[in-house]
């Protein structure tokens, strides 16, 4: 008699390598793709690249939260495909041990990664997200300077300046020519001798400290389109002048809270009670709903993926995962709109969010029933065979097509 604990020991291995693989491969991919975004705002600064670490560490439990269901269910669909076709759940059938038997140790580990999902949705994300957004005010608002380079234009919000002999020990320079795009207000024009970078206590933007410079502005662009005469520049020479570099940002620079993303589950509850004024209530029961549903859908991944795993006919895999990943990511985009549409049109989170849910569970426990307690044959497998014979059909034209339209 086999025991039971082996039994579960083995499910949890045969499911474990894919899902640890799917969910590493995924995490890399997404982290790659944003670290090259970040690195076209931050190259140049001061310490850019631990900058760079520290808001990728800032982003994981966001990708976490995302590739957490993906890797679980592909772990799933691989492990249990890779029995069906080592004919390993044909032994154990054998053995007196049935599918639902089988499932009950995944089910003990979806209940586990569900709790993980309720850290990282539930705390970490909310206070990962305000920690990666008071990094970017402070790269984009307060940093400017150490995006200067010798010789080279660069732009900060309107104004384009050009720096000459930098020090970044110092923070000081030799010859700065700086012109900004005041829009209808018209323009100014600024050239100095020598400059530096100043911290104010009061201000939390840096201080851009000119001396030995001229200053022309112009209240307005001239209209090119009539015959008038140009505005008048007022041209002036000054010995030392103070100007902010960047803008202080109400939006990102603020205390946490004021974005229904940023706050806990339990802050989201207390705040469905009694709502706070900067946040509409639609808002918060979007929020609020859409993690919730995001952490159960994890338990009913079980039940979807197991009927995908094991079909009919092994060697339509490829076509049973493709309809399967289709469903999954079809419903995460569900949620995702309906969430959406609760907060702008304030429409009940239980029809938009709730509904897609119910019938996501439906329709799995329906699926899984039918493949782990009866025999008639898999209801969704005729459209596996449907798909598989079309793409018979399909792939020698499209090589053909291929051959022909090489040169």
């Amino acid at each position: 008699m086999i025991s039971l604990q082996v039994v579960d020991r083995y499910v949890l291995k045969k499911v474990a390598t894919p899902l640890l693989t799917a969910m590493a491969i995924g995490l890399l991919v997404l982290l790659a793709e944003r670290m090259v975004r970040l690195l076209e705002v931050t190259l140049g600064k001061k310490n850019s690249f631990a900058v760079v670490f520290e808001l990728l560490g800032y982003l994981v439990p966001h990708y976490l939260g995302v590739a957490l269901p993906a890797a679980m269910f592909l772990g799933l669909l691989f492990g249990f495909n890779k029995m069906s076709k080592d004919s390993e759940i044909d032994a154990f059938l054998a053995a007196g041990i049935g599918l639902h038997r089988l499932v009950r140790p995944v089910l003990g580990l979806a209940v586990v990664l569900a709790l993980v999902a309720l850290g990282i949705l539930g705390w970490l994300q909310p206070h990962g997200r305000y920690a990666y957004r008071s990094v970017m005010f402070n790269v984009k608002n307060v940093e400017v300077f150490y995006l200067a380079e010798e010789g080279a234009f660069m732009q900060a919000g309107r104004r384009t300046f050009i720096l000459d002999k930098l020090s970044r020990g110092t923070n000081s320079f030799e010859r700065i020519f700086l012109f900004e795009d005041r829009g209808p207000a018209g323009a100014e024009t600024v050239t100095a001798s020598r400059g530096a970078l100043i911290q104010v206590p009061s201000d939390p933007r840096p201080v851009l400290r000119l001396e030995e410079g001229h200053r022309l502005a112009l209240d307005s662009w001239p209209d090119f389109d009539t015959d008038a005469p140009p505005p008048p520049g007022i041209v002036s020479i000054f010995k030392t002048v103070d100007t902010p570099l960047g803008r202080i940002s109400t939006k990102l620079f603020r205390p946490r809270g004021d974005d229904q993303r940023e706050l806990t589950l339990p802050e989201l509850a207390a705040a469905l009670v009694d709502p706070p004024a900067a946040i509409p209530m639609s808002e918060l029961r979007s929020e609020f709903h859409k993690r919730i549903v995001m952490i159960a859908s994890i338990l009913v991944l079980p039940f979807l993926a197991l009927p995908f795993a094991i079909g009919r006919r092994r060697g339509q895999r490829v076509y049973r995962f493709g309809i399967a990943m289709v469903i999954l990511i079809a419903y995460h985009e569900i949620i995702q709109q309906g969430a959406l549409i609760t907060k702008l049109a304030g429409v009940s989170p239980y029809l938009s969010v709730w509904t897609p849910f119910a019938l996501l569970t439906a329709f799995a426990l329906w699926r899984f029933r039918a493949v782990c307690f009866l025999v008639n044959p898999d209801k969704m497998e005729w459209l596996v065979e449907r798909l598989a014979d079309l793409m018979a059909v399909l792939r020698p034209i499209i090589f053909r097509r291929r051959k022909e339209a090489r040169p």
